[in-house]
Order: C-alpha cells, then structure tokens, then sequence
C-alpha cells in the first residue's frame, strides 16, 4: 500500500521546503500549492489524503479553500497552519471543519502526531462508510422455526440497549450473522462493526491486536499501531470464539471492560474507549470455567444477556427455506439459469444431520447448484453430491432389524411416528405426552425423516 499523499498549500517556499524536508523523512509522499485556487486543483484528485493549509495567502485565503474543500471533498482531512496573529481565525477554521491548527514554526512532535491523527480518523470514517453501506445489505436470518423466531424477537429486544451479549451456539449457525444484526438495530448503527476470531490468532499476539502497541515495544514494532479496542470506538466488538482466549488476554479485557479504558502494549497512558463487546463461543463456558480454563468473573461481565443458537438439526422445518434462498441467490451471482430443488430432495436435504449446521447446508447447496447441469435437482443429485445424503431404508420395520442399532432406531422412529399421528401431529402434546423436551423430539423427526403426511403429498 502506497504512503499517504499530503498536499503543502503556503505561499512561502521557505515553509514548503520545510515541510516536505519533514514529512518526506516521515514516508510521506508530498504536493506543493502555492495558492488557493492551485491547492483546489489538486486536493481534487483522490490520491491527496491530507491537506495541510496556510491561512494568509494571496488571492484565495485558507478560510476560502477550506469551505468549498467541505463542500467537494468533506472526507478529507485539513490541517490548518497558522501565524501567531491569526490564531482566532484558525480557531473559526476548526469550528469550519478542519481537523486541527498549528502554528507557524510547527512543533515536529505536535506535527507527526497531528498528521497521524486525521490520516487515522478519515481511515476509520471511509471504514464506517463502508460498514454502514453492507449493515444496509445484511443478509437475513432465515427460518420460521419457533427457536428462529426466539431469537429475531430476542435481537430487537437487546439491540437498542447496551448490553453485552453473549451469542453461544455450535460452528455454522450463524453467530457472527447475529452479532451484525444487533449491531445494526443499535445505536451504535453509525459507528463501526469490528470482529476478531480469538482462536485464529496466536495467543502471543492476541494482546497486540486488541489493545495495539507503541513504537518498540518489541522486535519489529517500527511505528505505533492502535489495537482493535480503539478501532470500535463509538461502535461494537465481536470477541468471536472467545471460549479459546489465553488466560492473560482474559484478564486484560476484564479489565477493560471495568475501567473502560485500554493500556497498549508498550504503552503507559491509559487510552479511554467507548465500545459494546459482543462475544460468542461454541463452547460450554460453564463447562470451561469449571476446568479452570475461562474467567468466571469475566463470563458474567460478558454473560449479561445470553443468545443461543439452535442447530440446525433442531429446526428442520428450516431447511427447505434456507436451502430454496440460498439456491436461488447462487444462480442471481454466477448468472446461472433459475433452478429448483424437487419435493424429494428437498424432504432428503431435512433429513440429513448437518454436523457444521447452515455453513454446510450452504456449502452443499452451492456445490448442487454448480454440478447439477438441468433446472432441477433431485433426491439422486443430492444423494450424489452430497457425502452425508444416506436416507433411512424404505422398510423401517424393527422386525427385520439385523443388528442391535438398527432395531432400536426402527424401534424408535415407529413409536414416535404413533404418538405424533394420535396427537394430530402437534409437536407440543406429542412431546408432553411421551415426556420428551421439544428439541429433542425435532432432532428425531429430522433424523428419522418424520413429516406430517399433508406436507408432502405422494409424486
């Protein structure tokens, strides 16, 4: 990535000369404008990411430039440069939206750390653009599964709140989907949405990303770099996976979560942050707590309101609308010709386990998508493209069961397919009736392929 470009606008060649000695030593690449109406010409072109702006100048003074820079390009960012004389009206300049004032000579301290300061605040402003550009273009959670429905109901209830939020649920359910969307129904909406997977980073660097780190403070830390703490100011954090984070890592977040301020590494002025952390895990944190492996007190700071995701073995009612949207946007992207999915392959596709949840119902349906050649794919397709796709024999009857497992499966899948028929089908009496939890009587059904008839009618 190529250094910024900052734009010199004085009239003194003394100054510019100065000044480029200066920032060209930094790494910055460096323009020169003489004028007002020369400084207008070239902070138009993109690659100008700064724009450092003497007030007092022939013809089109600083004030000038400044207001028709915040009418043609207000993403970028104006460092004033002042004589002692006209420090009022650089402070009418901030008031006018530059970014900052400094007065002529500039402290070279002050300099650097100025510059660096609005290069950064228009990199995270350009990001929050972007972030709220895709928050508009959220992908929705589908389903119209009761546990579906929980959990739309429980977003909208904690989203506007700032509440932490623990998202549990196991791997390819959709958390990270989640966490977006609370984010989006926040206040926080115009602020940025930053993720970090605590288990794909080594835990030795673990603390460098979230808190960063000054200038040397270890071996290859050539400039200061600001931690991912800093980066959701004003915003929302995802601490993803955060069941895998080292012990010392959880106790600096403890910590900032306390004191709601972070130290970088290296660092000794504390840096304050204004952040709601969202965290999600596919562990069993209690479980993880009580091996010693995970902070108790740092569970409850985070745990204050709980979302768990159901498998998808659990809703089954869910795999058909999930499988049919995700087809039909395959086809929208690679321009393919519309397809569909048969009844058939459909009833097989929900009767499959799906061990890695909505991750690999997608995954599957993509691959069906692109190998199926015909507008149609069927049971046979997904029976061939599909590892898992090992439907239950057509005759189910234990009598003929050959081996201890399969008697009880048939055994099972019989007796639950009677209680559902005398209670009408209706999940809730059949699961009181037979005193079996009401997930566990959908995982079965799925497992076992068991549908009210009038779904599916005979082909």
């Amino acid at each position: 990535m190529p250094p910024p470009t900052i734009l010199v606008v004085d009239d003194e060649r003394a100054v510019r000369n100065a000044l480029r000695e200066i920032l060209e030593h930094e790494g910055y690449r460096v323009e020169e404008a003489t004028h007002g109406e020369e400084a207008l010409q070239k902070a138009a072109e993109d690659r100008i990411a700064l724009v450092l702006l003497d007030i007092k100048m022939p013809g089109r003074d600083g004030m000038e430039v400044l207001a028709e820079l915040r009418l043609k390009r207000p993403d970028l960012p104006v460092v004033i440069l002042t004589g002692h004389g006209t420090i009022e009206q650089a402070v009418e300049a901030i008031r006018a939206g530059a970014f900052d004032f400094l007065e002529k000579p500039p402290d070279l301290n002050r300099l650097l750390v100025t510059l660096r300061n609005a290069l950064r605040s228009a990199h995270l402003e350009a990001e929050n653009r972007t972030l709220r550009q895709l928050a508009l273009r959220l992908d929705p959670i589908l389903g119209q599964s009761p546990a579906l429905e929980a959990v739309r109901e429980l977003i909208e209830r904690v989203a506007p709140t700032e509440a932490r939020v623990l998202i549990q649920g196991p791997s390819g359910t959709g958390k990270e989907l989640v966490a977006r969307w609370i984010h989006a129904r926040s206040r926080r909406r115009e602020g940025p949405f930053v993720a970090i997977n605590c288990a794909a980073i080594p835990s030795e660097l673990l603390e460098a990303e979230l808190f960063g780190y000054e200038k040397g403070a270890f071996t290859g830390a050539s400039r200061e770099r600001p931690g991912l703490f800093e980066l959701a100011h004003g915003g929302t954090l995802l601490l993803d996976e955060i069941g895998d984070m080292p012990p010392a890592a959880q106790a600096k977040v403890l910590r900032a979560l306390e004191e709601r301020q972070i130290l970088r590494v290296g660092g000794r002025s504390p840096i304050p942050v204004d952040v709601r952390i969202l965290a999600a895990t596919n562990r069993d944190l209690q479980a993880e707590i009580r091996a010693g492996r995970f902070r108790e007190d740092l569970y409850h700071r985070l745990a204050v309101i709980t979302l768990s995701l159901p498998p998808l073995r659990e809703r089954p009612e869910d795999i058909a609308l999930l499988a049919r949207e995700r087809l039909d946007r395959i086809c929208q992207e690679n321009r393919f010709p519309p397809k569909r999915f048969s009844p058939a392959a459909l009833r097989l596709l929900e009767r499959l386990p799906w061990p890695g949840n909505v991750r690999e119902l997608f995954n599957a349906v993509e691959r069906l998508a692109i190998l199926v050649p015909g507008p149609e794919i069927t049971d046979q397709d997904v029976r061939r493209y599909v590892p898992a796709a090992d439907p239950e024999p057509e005759s189910s009857s234990w009598q003929e069961a050959r081996t201890w497992a399969e008697f009880r499966a048939r055994a099972e899948r019989e007796f639950l397919e009677r209680a559902l028929r005398r209670h009408g089908w209706n999940i809730s009496r059949t699961a009181q009736a037979i005193g079996m939890p009401r997930s566990h009587l959908y995982a079965k059904m799925a497992r076992y392929g068991l549908r009210r008839p009038e779904i599916h009618p005979e082909e």
